[in-house]
């Protein structure tokens, strides 16, 4: 849906419904990798989520004709391989660390993508949103801190994973601009394709590499079980994301994306006994301000560059 173009009030009120839908089940992905985190590895749950992934999203893709991948094969390649070792490097994090805390540091990856545009895309980002994104990365820092103390360095693969997160937006953003064929459910069905394809080989010599986080074993049936249900739910969660922008834009989607910090906090509560403390609480909200700011600094100069060719400071 284009930026400018206004809903109607059943599309924004569909729209709403799908992606708090999408961001109140997705926390369920990362809640299953951290449950079978003591018997099966990071990497192999990244493999077998990315062919779940790819093998549920086929025919909707093919429903949906986004199987093209136009001129944009190497960018589609990149996203994958940029997706699976985002994927690996988050789910390492989460066999130690609370589900909630990890999500909420790697919700800095937005505010990383605005620098990253600004740098790569030659997009206008002003000191305000620059102050937004420091104050931002800040309060990650909050979260980080008391679980720096007790995982180590373990604590930081969060931020590590949400910059690679926005590289990946980075290169989403690329594709867009090319004018890129593939739809959504496109692109994220040859993300699960060459995620697979790109963590296949590092599998295969994961063992002989003694990294626990690169180990191979043969899943139980309740475990296959388990992964199944994480390609069901990474299945559903990304064909409602699809649903909502085609009802609504990126701009009425932004704010409702941090539905997922509270979908994570529940999950963790209810599976795992976490409970964020109140530093992390306060770390959460100086990010989701930092965010919500940029996204209106993003909204306002964009109203101002549809009605004249002049505009402030970003």
């Amino acid at each position: 849906m284009s930026a400018n173009h206004q809903p109607s009030a059943a599309d924004l009120r569909q729209g709403v419904i799908f992606i708090v839908s999408a961001m109140l089940i997705l926390p369920g992905i990362d809640a299953i990798a951290k449950g079978l985190s003591g018997s099966i590895s990071a990497g192999e749950v990244a493999w077998v989520r990315h062919v779940l992934q790819a093998a549920f999203l086929l025919p909707f893709a093919i429903w949906d004709g986004g199987l093209r991948t136009g001129p944009n094969l190497w960018s589609h390649i990149a996203r994958g391989v940029l997706m699976a070792t985002v994927t690996v490097v988050f789910f390492a994090a989460l066999s130690v660390m609370p589900l909630a805390d990890a999500i909420s540091i790697f919700f800095v990856s937005p505010l990383m993508f605005t620098l990253l545009s600004a740098v790569f895309l030659g997009e206008p980002v002003g000191w305000r949103r620059i102050s937004a994104v420091l104050v931002g990365l800040a309060g990650s820092m909050l979260i980080v801190r008391p679980s720096y103390a007790v995982f180590g360095a373990t604590a930081l693969l969060p931020i590590l994973a949400a910059f690679g997160f926005a590289l990946y937006m980075l290169l989403t953003r690329k594709l867009a601009r090319g004018g890129s064929v593939a739809n959504a459910i496109g692109m994220q069905f040859y993300v699960g394709v060459f995620g697979a394809l790109a963590l296949t080989p590092v599998l295969l010599v994961g063992p002989m590499t003694g990294l626990s986080f690169l180990a191979v074993a043969m899943p139980n049936g309740i475990e296959w079980g388990l992964l199944i249900l994480l390609g069901a739910i990474a299945t559903a969660g990304h064909v409602f994301v699809a649903l909502a922008t085609r009802r609504i834009g990126a701009g009425q989607i932004a704010p409702f994306q941090y539905v997922e910090i509270v979908g994570a906090t529940t999950l963790g509560f209810i599976f795992f006994g976490d409970f964020p403390d109140p530093l992390t609480w306060v770390g959460v909200a100086v990010i989701v301000s930092s965010g919500l700011y940029v996204y209106y600094r993003e909204r306002k100069l964009a109203a101002e560059t549809s009605s004249s060719p002049e505009s402030g400071d970003g």
